[in-house]
């Protein structure tokens, strides 16, 4: 089991075609701060159904889009 596992479940429950969440947003979900490690792990969104976009460290974000969705 991932340590990102809340992270993937919570985005496939949501069905959203999109989401741009703030690191305090992903830290509420996660139960923990978003660490370097996220960067190994954000491959695993493929077996959710998502994919992670662009991550803001400016912004603090991470964008994450559904990958069965054409995106324009």
């Amino acid at each position: 089991m991932s340590k990102y596992e809340p992270l993937w479940n919570w985005l496939q429950k949501n069905d959203k075609d999109e989401y741009k969440l703030s690191y305090e947003e992903l830290k509420e979900i996660m139960g923990f701060d978003l660490d370097h490690s996220f960067l190994t792990y954000k491959k695993e969104a493929k077996e959710y159904g998502y994919g992670v976009g662009k991550i803001s460290m400016k912004e603090r974000t991470v964008l994450f889009h559904k990958l069965d969705r054409i995106r324009q």
